[in-house]
């Protein structure tokens, strides 16, 4: 199979607001972008889908050594050889590819975080990166658009915890830190065991109202000489702030439902983003 086409199969089966947000730019970086996002979606896959953790570690530790022969030219999986053009085109430095996956693995070993500082470090491993490294292939001229891109990652990511705090449950992981679960009340095991109250839906409030910041500063920082080349994240954060407002809308009812927007109203909302920005 063609590496580009497995990487647009990978892209498109996710179903994902990212995919969406691709689809306006230009076909080089759209082919790069998709590449790397597939890369992204193989390691979420391990963790995921492998419910044995020893084979989960041992296949990301395939993916370390493959991501190292990628750099030496030397690339075996399609998606390896999808990116390989882009690593260089791109200049995407090694050391954040296999971030992704150290932050990837940080799911095989920890269930649960204290506060809000330990999941922000885990919250940039498996986003921020993922910021950093797309804001590159969509183009950038100044440092402080690649702190903008972390900083948006995060706020992908927060919107993420939040949308999937019942479907992560159901693994047996809260990404709540713990600490602000008891100040508002809410146990371990009302998590785990999709218990609703208000003093959940207060705790969920805490959670929107922060992610909101995370995408308000990020913005902030993004520098006006490169609005333009990042406008594919300003169509991502478009998508995932509607998002986070349907869940707001619903009640935050995240324990027993799995928010989505409508493929229709992904589009709608990426199409007005990219003309208005």
């Amino acid at each position: 199979m063609d590496p580009h086409q497995y990487c647009q199969d990978k892209a498109a089966a996710s179903g994902s607001s990212f995919y969406y947000s691709f689809r306006f730019l230009p076909e080089v970086k759209r082919r790069a972008i998709t590449a790397f996002y597939a890369l992204c979606r193989e390691l979420d896959d391990v963790v995921d889908e492998c419910s044995d953790a020893g084979i989960a570690r041992r296949k990301l530790d395939w993916w370390r050594e493959e991501i190292a022969s990628l750099y030496q030219g030397q690339p075996h999986h399609p998606v390896s050889h999808a990116l390989a053009e882009a690593i260089h085109a791109y200049a995407l430095p090694q050391e954040a590819l296999q971030d992704i996956v150290t932050g990837m693995e940080m799911d095989l070993s920890q269930a649960r975080y204290p506060d809000f500082d330990a999941l922000r470090v885990y919250c940039h491993r498996v986003a921020g990166v993922v910021g950093e490294v797309s804001a590159r292939i969509f183009g950038f001229s100044t440092p402080a658009t690649l702190d903008y891109a972390a900083r948006l990652g995060l706020a992908f990511q927060l919107t993420n915890i939040i949308r999937d705090v019942g479907e992560d449950a159901r693994r047996g992981r809260i990404y709540l830190p713990l600490d602000e679960m008891h100040r508002h009340g809410v146990s371990e095991t009302d998590v785990l065991d999709c218990r609703d109250s208000e003093a959940f839906r207060a705790l969920m409030e805490f959670q929107y109202q922060r992610a909101q910041r995370y995408y308000d500063e990020a913005i902030a920082l993004l520098p006006a000489a490169d609005r333009k080349s990042q406008k594919t994240g300003l169509v991502m954060a478009a998508i995932y702030r509607s998002l986070l407002d349907e869940i707001r809308v619903e009640g935050f009812n995240v324990l027993h439902t799995r928010t989505r927007l409508t493929p229709l109203r992904k589009l709608w909302l990426a199409w007005l983003a990219w003309i208005r920005n």
